[in-house]
């Protein structure tokens, strides 16, 4: 029941599923259902959907609210989603630096923020609209104006750099017989596998940003496992530049060429840095392991060049990652990822960890990057604002499949599926 109140689907199935085997915001989700199965008076809720689709975000926020009117509870929502702010709290506390900058009712602070540090996380935070340069400060925005949009996508008939062909991705579901019926040789009928990815196709063009988005759960994040061969498929192709590399075996891809031409920036920026590594050796990884680049001079020539590509002060690459904000170790995953000059860099929520105004700089990075380098990026998303802002195509996925894609304009401004409409209108929206 607890599981079902947080929208886990199937939750008789989930009950008994370990962590590794649900994604990040069904964990989310199990987390929050331990909070509330305690029918606390204070509820402090620390970035509680930060994992979560914006449907999700929205079940799991309207629960909170539902469960604080209802049992008389106080709730503190600490978040960096000014939307969510707006949308479900009666007054806001805005803090810079460890210190108080300024408080009042929501309707108010939104309609009439006091403090320069307000007025900035209200600027940085997407809304339809906005060119990613408009979500810097001024500042930082330089001489050169951004398109308000990202560029057209490439031509339909470009050779692309990468095509999924009925991808599936299958994994074998338990068996609850009992033990008794086991040893009478009355085993139950074998369960149909569960299928996280169902026959998924898609194309990403040379230098276009491809948007995955849906709900926790939907397989985006599977997909992008298996194009970078952490887990194997099932059935099904891929094709990165011709060669089906879904069929080579894992460990001679992990030694192939075309596996430095695929890199990835993970979700948490924290959690993806060994904590045991400067920066520098961690940017210094990939390269050590298929860079061809011998000598420890070299080496720290290449590692600070990159330090610089990515708006990173050369002074802090000697530092851990306890030492680093999150921006800055978002700036380290994003180097260690081109470090070996990738074609496709898949991008796994690589903002969602971070304030709006830390977001904004990152989005402006990964632009410029992509358009500097020539590389092509398969954003994995549920923040349709920021896939707005990035993105030149969409697909939509829902329980494994695609439900709709198209151009960005097309899929998030007039959208046909039904399913994409209801992820539109569930974006908590700050006031304008």
């Amino acid at each position: 029941e607890a599981l079902a109140k947080v929208r886990i689907a199937r939750p008789e199935e989930r009950y008994d599923a370990y962590p590794f085997e649900l994604s990040g915001g069904m964990c989310q989700r199990v987390v929050i259902a331990l909070a509330l199965a305690c029918q606390p008076q204070l509820l402090i809720a620390d970035e509680p959907t930060t994992g979560l689709d914006v449907t999700t975000q929205k079940a799991v926020m309207d629960l909170i609210v539902e469960l604080t009117r209802e049992r008389g509870m106080s709730t503190i929502l600490i978040t960096h989603d000014l939307g969510l702010a707006a949308a479900y709290c009666d007054k806001v506390v805005v803090m810079e630096k460890g210190n108080v900058v300024e408080t009042a009712q929501a309707s108010e602070i939104f309609r009439n923020p006091q403090h320069a540090y307000t007025r900035k996380l209200m600027q940085a935070t997407p809304r339809i609209g906005m060119s990613l340069r408009d979500l810097l400060p001024e500042a930082q925005k330089g001489p050169a104006a951004q398109p308000a949009a990202p560029k057209a996508a490439p031509k339909p008939d470009a050779a692309p750099l990468m095509r999924v062909e009925n991808l599936v991705k299958e994994y074998p579901r338990p068996q609850s017989g009992s033990l008794f019926a086991k040893l009478m040789g009355k085993a139950e009928e074998p369960k149909a596998p569960f299928r996280a990815v169902d026959g998924i196709s898609f194309s990403v063009a040379k230098g276009e940003t491809l948007g995955l988005v849906g709900e926790s759960g939907c397989g985006k994040s599977t997909t992008s496992m298996m194009i970078t061969r952490l887990i194997d498929k099932t059935s099904g192709s891929i094709l990165f530049d011709g060669t089906d590399i879904g069929a080579i075996p894992a460990k001679q891809f992990a030694a192939s060429a075309h596996r430095r031409r695929i890199q990835m920036v993970f979700q948490d920026p924290t959690d993806s840095l060994n904590p045991r590594f400067t920066a520098e050796r961690a940017i210094a990884d990939p390269i050590l392991r298929m860079g061809g680049i011998s000598g420890r001079d070299a080496l720290r020539a290449r590692c600070e060049e990159l330090a610089r590509l990515v708006g990173l002060p050369v002074e802090l690459i000697d530092r851990f990652p306890h030492q680093l904000s999150g921006g800055q170790k978002a700036r380290v995953g994003i180097a260690r990822a081109i470090a070996l000059d990738p074609d496709l860099v898949i991008l796994d929520e690589p903002t969602a960890a971070l304030d709006v105004s830390v977001q904004a700089v990152v989005l402006n990075l990964l632009q410029e990057l992509k358009e500097r380098l020539g590389m092509s990026y398969l954003f994995v998303s549920h923040d349709l604002n920021v896939v707005r802002l990035l993105c030149d195509r969409v697909i939509v996925m829902k329980t494994g499949a695609i439900v709709e894609q198209g151009t960005a304009e097309e899929v998030l401004g007039d959208p046909k599926a039904d399913y994409t409409k209801e992820l539109l209108t569930a974006i908590p929206h700050p006031p304008a």
